[in-house]
């Protein structure tokens, strides 16, 4: 698994080409969460002076995507915004703060992130979580109020308002630890997909 990215830190990284020109920054990142993957960024110039009209990169254009910036070949990369990007980026917008229920109507908390693969992949491999109490049996933070915990992305997601629906069993992959979450996430993606470490 490729280093795991937080959506919410890849805001204001910048654009840069293989040439090593900062040709602009991200401003949202767009997400298809039924898909299971980054569709796109929105852009905002490189100065707040530069006037520039607003621009998006869709994932496909991007070369790769990494803690400190999305590379992309060169400039030419990025597009004119398209009408269709709003809607998207309000959906985005939706995710988090959105309430996360099981397919059996259990309420596990409330969407924090979403963690992403970088590199080439930008697949959505997790949602952070300020969960409710007892949601990691053992925790010792599990009193806590504003207790965070990973879920892993799993089959059958849907986004409806704001809600987000997961698979019942997939509470037995969250944890409040990340190196135990990459661990986890591992295993449940290799049960998902029928490839046994």
């Amino acid at each position: 698994m490729s280093e795991l990215l937080a959506v919410r830190s890849l805001s204001t990284l910048p654009v840069v080409t293989l040439g090593g020109d900062a040709v602009a920054h991200v401003k949202d990142t767009v997400l298809d969460v039924e898909a299971g993957c980054i569709t796109g960024f929105t852009l905002t110039s490189r100065t707040l002076l530069a006037g520039s009209p607003a621009r998006d990169l869709p994932w496909p254009a991007a070369h790769s995507l990494g803690r400190h910036a999305v590379m992309v070949r060169d400039k030419e990369a990025l597009c004119d915004l398209p009408l269709s990007v709003s809607r998207r980026d309000a959906l985005r917008g939706r995710l988090l703060r959105a309430q996360v229920l099981t397919d059996e109507g259990d309420r596990l908390g409330t969407v924090l992130d979403v963690l992403v693969e970088g590199g080439t992949s930008g697949r959505i491999v997790a949602f952070r979580l300020a969960a409710h109490r007892g949601l990691v049996p053992g925790s010792r933070h599990r009193q806590h109020r504003r207790h965070r915990v990973y879920v892993p992305y799993g089959e059958a997601v849907s986004v409806s308002g704001r809600s987000l629906v997961v698979p019942a069993h997939i509470t037995a992959y969250v944890t409040d630890d990340l190196p135990d979450f990459v661990a986890r996430a591992g295993a449940f993606h290799a049960r998902r997909t029928g490839v046994l470490p």
